[in-house]
Order: C-alpha cells, then structure tokens, then sequence
C-alpha cells in the first residue's frame, strides 16, 4: 500500500480512542455539511431571486426526495457495516467482492430511481397535497433532480466504502470543489438565464456528477482490498445478502422516518404557500444541525463495525459513550446557537416578515430539542455496527414513526396549530431514545454469554 493512499486511513482497533472518533467524525461533518449546502444554496438563490413560490416548490419536495432514496440509501449503510468488519478482520478477498457489489448495486438502484422519480413526481405530490400554485415547479425540480441519481448513489456508496477503512478527508475535499461549482453554477442558472427551479435542479445535478467522478477515481486507484477494477465489477450473491440483511432494515427505517414526515408536510401544506416557505427555511437551517449530529451515527457505526471484526469489543461500548457525549455537546451548541440569532438566520432565505415569523415557530420548538434526535441516531449507529439491524428499524416503526403518525391522526385533530403538530418530533426522538438504550442493554448482554463483551 502506497504512503499517500495509507495516509488517509485510520485504524479504529488501536489507539487512543477519542481523538480518532473526532478525527474521523470531523471531516464527515464538514462534508456533510457541504452536501446539504447544495440545497441550502438552491433554497437562498430561488427565495431570493425567484419568490416564496418557487422557495416553497423547491422545499416541499425534500421530505418525498428522502422517501423515495431512503431504502437505497440504507443500502450504503449495510455496505459500510460489511466493509468495515471484513477489514477490522483483515479479511482482503471479502473486502473486494464486497466493494464491486455495492458499486455496481449502487448504480443499478439509481438508475431505477431516476425511472420512478420521474415517471411518478406529480402523482406522489399531489398525493401530498402540494397546492397548484406550486405544484409545476415542484414537479419540475423533482424529475431534474431524479435524472442525477446514478451519480448520487454512486458518490454516497463510494463515500460509505471509504468510511469504512476510516477515509473521511477525501469525500470532504471532493464535495467542497463540486460545492463551490454548484454555488456558481446556481446564480448562473437563476439569475442570468432566468431558469428558476429548473436552474437549481440543474446545477446540482452537474454538481453530483463532479464528485461521484471523484470519489470513483479515489476507488479506482487505492490499493489493497477496496480498490475498484471495472473487470470485477459483479454482484456477489453471499455479499448482496449479507448487505441487505444490514442495509434494507436501515433503509425501511429512513423510509418509515420520511413517511411520517410526509405525513407532516402534508399537514403543513394546509396552512397555505407561506407556511411552507417558513418551515423550508428552518428545516433547511435544522439540517445544518442535524447533519453535524449525524456525523456521530456514522461515527459510532464505523467504529462500531470495525472493532467487532477486529474482536476488540471492549472499545465499542467506550464508542457509544463518548460520540453520546459528542453529539449532545454538539447539538446543544448548534441547535441553541442557531435560535439565538434566528432573525438573521431565516433572513438569509428571505425578506417576507410573515415567511420569518412562521420559521420562528419551527425553530422555538425544533431547535431547542434537537440534540435528542443526535442521541437516538448514535444508539442506532451502535446496533448496527454491532450487526442488529432490524430492531433499531422496529423501534424506529413504533417509537417514532408510529408515534407521530398517531399524533397527526389524534392529537393534532383536536389541536390544529403548527405548535401542536411540530411538538410530535421531539416527543418522539425521547421516547425512541429510551427504547434504543434498552435494546443495546438487551444486546450487550447477548455479547457477555457469546462474544465476551467487556462491561
């Protein structure tokens, strides 16, 4: 292995195990960070150079984006899972028939993707109740953004593979180039040629396609078990399998996640077009915190994956431990932070008074809560880098996704505000927390009688 490729890996099985946690979670943050900023910067440029319709048409459609790619995007997860344990176990051969697999699975799904976001957009938003004045630019922006899955599905199972073998540096770099060409490329679409949403749907499609050239140019010449030759790109059966057994959970709990969220827009979109830009604003400025709490659950996953195959167990509880302590000390922070200077926050998206007094009303009750749905997310990490993947998805069904839906159905029936409907996230994040912690009790205990694991 050449000096230059070993330089970005990290061994998660030796060492002083905080600084590596931050290590490897930093720079996923900030790349993290970046990729949401593609659709930050698709919301500030059409809010404030095409109108609150356009803002709303564009941020209406990121729950159903998320429904549709959620189960494809577990997918990635079972990959990571897989990957890092064969390589904590040093395992070669089974690292590579696993890497060809998910590249090759990836593109396929995406291009089934891009089949059934453009062939059904009008019909799932108006299933949501998307008004028509904003129901064409909406669509639009949809089938755009669909023809770019491929890319996308590649880059992030790309990114997954070398979150693996602990390489968070190079996905940061590549999606800061392909940031700041969609930046440009944004006010060039929009403002020069008038393109509206189809401007923004554009560039970050072109955007996408930079960075998941990237990210399989890095594969294509690494050494060792996750470099990616094009002549032994196939579908291993036994790593297929073993992948979905991971990553389908997984994916059906994003899925699950974004339904109930479906749920939620839809009753949002009763409240009329400038409600909905209000909370498109402040959802996009909560997942900037979301993202950087996130970053743990992949933290806590990698770790997790590689310390059971390299048998250290002791260090996967100490895993769970510090990235909880992370991830509460960075959502507080966050989440507090961005409260405090919300005016100017949500006057980055736009100059409508009425548009930032409803983006207030989402960030009092969101914001300062949601360092608790960065807890839930890190037990879910460690179950399933531990390998349990369809209890963590169970409970996410009943605990949170289950639990609002009944919300909606009960409580905001009688109580039709905003208030009452957005009170449902944080009292499901607690709740699903505490069922987490009780399952991983239940886990660790398998672990003592099979795997002595350390308490």
């Amino acid at each position: 292995m050449n000096e230059k490729t070993k330089s970005y890996q990290m061994d998660m099985c030796e060492g002083a195990l905080l600084s590596k946690l931050v290590r490897f979670a930093v720079p996923l943050m900030l790349s993290s960070i970046l990729q949401l900023l593609f659709n930050t910067v698709d919301m500030v440029v059409v809010g404030r150079y095409a109108g609150s319709q356009s803002l709303a048409a564009v941020g209406s459609t990121s729950s159903l984006i998320n429904l549709l790619t959620n189960v494809f995007m577990g997918l990635s997860v079972g990959a990571n899972v897989l990957i890092a344990r064969y390589y904590g176990a040093k395992q070669e051969k089974e690292v590579s028939e696993t890497v060809h697999t998910a590249i090759l699975l990836s593109f396929l799904s995406g291009i089934l993707l891009t089949f059934i976001g453009v062939g059904f957009a009008e019909t799932f938003l108006r299933l949501m109740g998307t008004p028509e004045n904003v129901l064409s630019l909406s669509v639009l922006y949809i089938r755009i953004y669909f023809i770019g899955m491929p890319v996308l599905l590649l880059y992030n199972f790309g990114s997954a593979i070398l979150r693996a073998i602990g390489d968070t540096k190079r996905p940061l770099y590549y999606l800061t180039l392909a940031g700041v060409i969609n930046a440009g490329l944004n006010l060039i679409f929009v403002i020069v040629f008038q393109m509206d949403v189809a401007g923004v749907a554009v560039a970050t499609v072109l955007s996408q396609i930079i960075s998941a050239v990237l990210i399989i140019r890095a594969l294509v010449y690494m050494d060792g078990g996750c470099q990616l030759k094009w002549s032994n790109l196939r579908i291993s059966k036994d790593k297929l399998i073993r992948i979905a057994k991971i990553g389908l959970p997984a994916g059906f709990q994003g899925a699950l996640f974004s339904l109930s969220n479906v749920l939620i827009q839809s009753s949002i979109n009763s409240f009329g077009d400038i409600a909905m830009a209000g909370n498109t604003a402040s959802s996009n400025l909560e997942g900037f915190v979301y993202i950087a709490m996130n970053s743990f659950h992949q933290t806590a996953l990698s770790f997790t994956s590689q310390n059971i195959g390299g048998g250290k167990y002791d260090r996967v509880k100490k895993t769970m431990i510090y990235c909880l302590i992370l991830v509460v000390i960075v959502g507080g922070v966050l989440g507090f932070g961005a409260y405090g200077i919300r005016e100017f926050l949500l006057r980055i998206y736009t100059s409508d008074e009425e548009v930032v007094a409803y983006g207030i009303l989402r960030m009092r009750i969101i914001m300062l809560t949601y360092f608790t749905c960065g807890t839930m997310d890190v037990m879910v990490g460690c179950l399933r880098g531990m390998g349990y993947s369809v209890m963590p998805m169970i409970v996410s069904l009943l605990g949170a996704c289950g639990l609002r839906i009944v919300w909606i159905m009960t409580v905001f029936q009688q109580v039709r505000t905003l208030e009452c409907l957005y009170i449902s996230y944080p009292v499901s994040w607690i709740v699903t927390t505490l069922v987490h912690v009780l399952c991983y009790l239940v886990v660790k205990k398998n672990f003592v009688k099979t795997r002595k694991f350390s308490s």
